[in-house]
């Protein structure tokens, strides 16, 4: 497979934009089928199971009945890419687990970890009626948290990009 099949920046940023709610695997698969990557649902999941793509979250369905459906992070597609990108250099599963892209998995869940729990106290503290200045108080240290966890998320990407970045150029350590 020629790298240059692959999605183009301007492809995935495009499809980020308008799955930003995430996609279901059915349509990831479809998404690089055009461009003949061979990527079928057992190896979809092979990716999940190794930690290469994000988990689904469950997202219940409109009507009665009608159950809930795994919606993947939109950031698969990118993921993707890059891996079929790594595999067409030559580069094995196991050495994408050791690099900077298997990292970045746990990196965005821990993003989305946080901003999920800052939401909902947010979410708590719309809902309760707290006295003015202890409201204040609290979007305060809100606020302060938010910027807290970006920065450390933006240090661990950073940590992550430099640890594998140095086990690349010093070759593989056993």
């Amino acid at each position: 497979m020629d790298a240059m099949d692959l999605l183009g920046p301007e492809d995935i940023e495009r499809i980020e934009r308008d799955h930003a709610g995430g996609l279901p695997a059915s349509t990831i698969l479809e998404i690089f089928r055009p461009c003949g990557v061979q990527l079928s649902e057992a190896t979809f999941r092979k990716y999940v199971q190794a930690g290469l793509l994000p988990r689904s979250r469950r997202v219940g369905r409109k009507g009665k009945h009608q159950g809930s459906r795994g919606l993947y992070p939109v950031e698969s597609v990118r993921r993707i890419n890059a891996i079929k990108k790594m595999m067409a250099e030559g580069h094995t599963l196991e050495d994408i687990k050791r690099s900077f892209l298997f990292h970045k998995n746990h990196i965005d869940q821990l993003q989305r970890n946080l901003s999920e729990v800052l939401d909902g106290f947010q979410a708590e503290l719309g809902d309760r009626p707290f006295a003015g200045a202890h409201r204040r108080t609290l979007e305060e240290q809100l606020a302060n948290l938010r910027s807290r966890a970006q920065d450390l998320v933006r240090d661990v990407a950073r940590l992550g990009s430099a640890v594998t970045a140095h086990a690349d150029e010093t070759g593989r350590s056993h």
